[in-house]
């Protein structure tokens, strides 16, 4: 028997992804979000949902761009922190020490230590309630090379992001591998 949870944003998993954003004085910010995902694969696109109160969505509708760095288990500190502090309040890349870099395509910067950014231009843009949902096209990708497999793709267990357990309100690291996407099912 299942045990009903009712209405409510609960779903696993949960990414953990940092959204780099400038503010109006051209000062980097990052927030840690765990409302996302792809939405569209022609042209590349990826959504993020963000409350109109956070520092970030000012930011956002200002510059038209965000990046979206994705945190190895590594910098688990630092992603929640991201997370809980106001880019109102506090400088977050001096505060953790981590080193704000500014995008190439977009007006936005990333983490330079995260393994994982991609750089995204706002095409669109809706509320939803309490939260306004931004759908950034991804014009660019950027992998360090040290987490490449053998084929020179990205290997979810050499970058080792981490995901959010919404109800739990704990970081969980990804599993191992447990089968080929689109083989495992003819068997």
């Amino acid at each position: 028997m299942k045990k009903s949870f009712g209405a409510k944003t609960l779903i696993f998993p949960a990414p953990v992804w940092c959204v780099g954003s400038y503010d109006a004085n051209g000062n980097p910010n990052v927030m840690t979000i765990a409302w996302g995902g792809i939405c569209c694969s022609q042209p590349p696109c990826v959504t993020i949902s963000l409350r109109k109160a956070t520092y970030t969505y000012g930011n956002i509708m200002a510059r038209q761009a965000y990046t979206l760095s994705v945190p190895s288990v590594n910098y688990v500190q630092a992603a929640d922190y991201f997370g809980m502090v106001s880019g109102r309040k506090a400088n977050k890349f001096q505060e953790t020490g981590l080193t704000p870099v500014t995008s190439e395509l977009v007006d936005a910067p990333y983490v330079g230590e995260f393994p994982m950014i991609l750089e995204c231009r706002v095409i669109h843009h809706y509320e939803i309630g309490l939260h306004t949902h931004f759908v950034g096209e991804i014009l660019d990708v950027k992998v360090d090379e040290a987490v490449l497999d053998v084929d020179g793709v990205p290997d979810i267990e050499k970058l080792r992001p981490f995901v959010y357990s919404p109800e739990a309100q704990r970081y969980h690291g990804i599993g191992s591998f447990v089968g080929k996407a689109f083989e495992v099912g003819r068997s």
